[in-house]
């Protein structure tokens, strides 16, 4: 089972091209409103979460928490306690964690990016504390994934399907979306 968090103001690509694609690998993808039911995103498109934070439990099953980025989604994400508690879950228990472009600074304020290799949107570098800034599309160490943002949305859903799956999976899906 994965989570993919919606806040107000997500970036809309960010969230919705993992959900897709993942949900193509045969994954169990679960969209969490923060806040509503209803999440309005940076751009005008109001999507209907699957449940709420506060009907998401935190279990065994769960096997990746995906934060899109967006302004002002980010920063509505990291007020969450639920989302913060649901970061900390997953650091206890080596659950995988995705973050695409400014949501990667999430992490750098928790401090769990120190000595990492990670990426994020131009202009938040400073946000990655301790982080190896990489100058890749896509970052994985260890458990967290990280992504730049918008225009590599697929690239990250295809590194999450790879994380969880395989490297075969990734790209069976990549090439069923024609992409090359």
């Amino acid at each position: 089972m994965i989570y993919v968090f919606l806040a107000n103001g997500f970036e809309e690509l960010e969230a919705t091209a993992p959900i897709d694609l993942l949900r193509r690998s045969g994954k169990q993808v679960i969209t969490v409103g923060v806040g509503d039911s209803v999440i309005a995103g940076s751009h005008g498109i109001h999507v209907a979460a699957d449940t709420i934070e506060q009907q998401a439990p935190l279990t065994d099953e769960l096997e990746m928490i995906v934060l899109p980025g967006g302004m002002p989604g980010t920063l509505n994400l990291e007020k969450s306690p639920y989302v913060q508690q649901a970061i900390d879950f997953c650091m206890e228990n080596n659950k995988f964690i995705g973050a695409i472009c400014a949501a990667p600074s999430i992490l750098g304020h928790k401090g769990l990016l120190k000595g990492r290799k990670a990426v994020c949107y131009e202009g938040f570098e400073t946000q990655l504390e301790g982080a190896l800034v990489s100058t890749d599309s896509v970052a994985c160490d260890g458990n967290i994934i990280t992504a730049r943002g918008a225009g590599v949305a697929v690239d990250f859903g295809l590194k999450l399907i790879e994380v969880l799956s395989s490297e075969a999976e990734s790209r069976r899906i990549k090439a069923s979306i024609m992409c090359r």
